[in-house]
């Protein structure tokens, strides 16, 4: 089959089960070579060819994937103006260090992003690293260095990488298993997740609950003159795909600017035009609160290593020379990929794609909140959706081996799904923004099939 073709097929497994032979003797070989941590037995996949949102594994079984890299294939797989610009710049050269070397390509990237990105003023900086954990890092320093405080506010449920300081920022700590001691100076507020706010709160009330909680750091933890940033998913990834309420961020918003603190919007997963905006931020910009800094990676190099760090000059400015930068940051090949990638998403509406997806899904994932008394919550933006599965709408406590059945089950169907949240009870919607009309139909078939199917293993 080749990657048009492929590109344009359906879910189908031919193998008679997954993984097939020749996957299976490709994941022995793995389990002999790669560190244990690194072989996980949920996704039994190997990998042959991709295009759009399908691909092949080395047995001949189709599969649409949900999961996209983890957020990283908004525009799908090999998309072929984005290999061509690959191509085309590995023919001139592979490298500089941008420090000493100066490339074309850095600084095209870098004024996209000054335009697109809406943290606030009218003229901004940005520079690149290589994944979300580096850009979380480096806007750290960059509000160190610009508020000469060094304290830092994250949330519960929040992921923002494994180096050092982003494992201390990532709540789930199975993350982080053995691997401190961490960097002082780190607080941790409880993230506005409405669905598991108090019992009997409205959602005024639930909202005014965790700008409390936010509030108490500054007498229980950091004084407010001391913090130099709250770093933010604007829509929660790993701890349960949950986005931020406007009225909670406004809030937020206004906790920054009377205490001179800045606000960083971590879109490492959420943008690059995922949730109906080209930035989920510009939800907050809209509503009059915009972040100072925001951080982006992922989607940002359609599967190139890059990320990108945003904000007005004179915050970026305040880095001292030396503090900043690394050998492969901004690397030529990322750089072209990032660019071609920007211009393809904006010439064909990828977020109005988001929202189109989104509808579809968010309606029948609704109808299965209806159906299905294990179905507790749906919530999402643009095409970035979760399904959060409880065993008891009344105490909601999660379903978490009944997600596992159902990514199980999914699997041998040909739909690649993923859980998140902090007892893996969410199914976490990430599509590749190409996925065909009849692919989505598939899917969301697919879906209902392998909850059914999980709901009687049940049984």
């Amino acid at each position: 089959m080749n990657t048009e073709e492929l590109g344009k097929a359906l879910p189908k497994v031919v193998s008679g089960q997954v993984p097939g032979p020749k996957s299976k003797a490709l994941l022995d070989r793995r389990d002999a070579a790669i560190p244990q941590a690194l072989c996980g037995k949920t996704y039994p996949i190997c990998i042959k060819q991709g295009s759009g949102a399908m691909f092949e594994d080395l047995d001949g079984n189709i599969f649409l994937d949900w999961v996209g890299g983890v957020g990283v294939l908004n525009i799908g797989y090999t998309r072929p103006e984005v290999v061509q610009a690959v191509q085309q710049q590995a023919e001139k050269f592979n490298h500089t260090i941008f420090n000493v070397i100066v490339h074309d390509g850095y600084v095209t990237m870098a004024e996209k992003l000054n335009e697109t990105i809406p943290c606030r003023g009218d003229v901004k900086k940005t520079y690149f690293a290589n994944s979300g954990a580096e850009c979380d890092e480096n806007a750290i320093k960059i509000a160190k260095a610009y508020t000469g405080r060094s304290s830092v506010i994250c949330f519960s449920g929040a992921f923002h990488g494994r180096t050092n300081l982003t494992m201390a920022l990532t709540a789930k700590k199975s993350y982080a298993l053995g691997m401190g001691p961490f960097p002082a100076g780190i607080y941790r507020a409880p993230y506005p997740y409405l669905y598991r706010a108090p019992k009997g709160y409205t959602e005024e009330e639930a909202i005014q609950y965790f700008v409390d909680g936010l509030n108490e750091i500054f007498d229980d933890g950091a004084p407010a003159n001391e913090v130099a940033c709250i770093i933010v998913e604007p829509f929660q990834g790993e701890g349960g795909f949950i986005p931020a309420p406007i009225e909670w961020v406004k809030a937020v918003r206004k906790i920054c600017d009377d205490n001179g603190i800045l606000l960083i919007a971590d879109e490492v997963q959420c943008g690059n035009c995922r949730t109906g905006r080209y930035y989920a931020s510009e939800y907050w910009k809209e509503a009059g609160c915009a972040p100072d800094i925001v951080t982006t990676a992922k989607s940002l190099g359609a599967g190139v290593p890059i990320s990108a760090i945003t904000a007005r000059a004179e915050i970026m400015d305040a880095a001292p020379s030396g503090t900043i930068g690394g050998t492969f940051c901004g690397n030529p090949l990322a750089c072209a990929a990032a660019i071609q990638t920007m211009d393809i998403m904006k010439k064909e509406d990828f977020a109005g794609k988001a929202l189109h997806i989104g509808e579809a899904v968010m309606g029948r994932f609704n109808e299965l909140k209806e159906k299905y008394p294990i179905v507790g919550d749906v919530r999402g933006l643009g095409a970035m959706i979760g399904i959060e599965f409880v065993l008891d709408r009344g105490t909601k406590e999660p379903a978490t081996a009944f997600t596992a059945r159902l990514i199980a089950r999914a699997i041998q169907k040909g739909l690649l799904l993923e859980s998140c949240g902090t007892a893996s009870n969410v199914i976490r919607f990430l599509a590749p923004l190409v996925m065909t009309e009849e692919q989505t139909a598939r899917g969301l078939e697919i879906f209902e099939e392998s909850l059914k199917e999980a709901l009687a293993e049940e049984e």
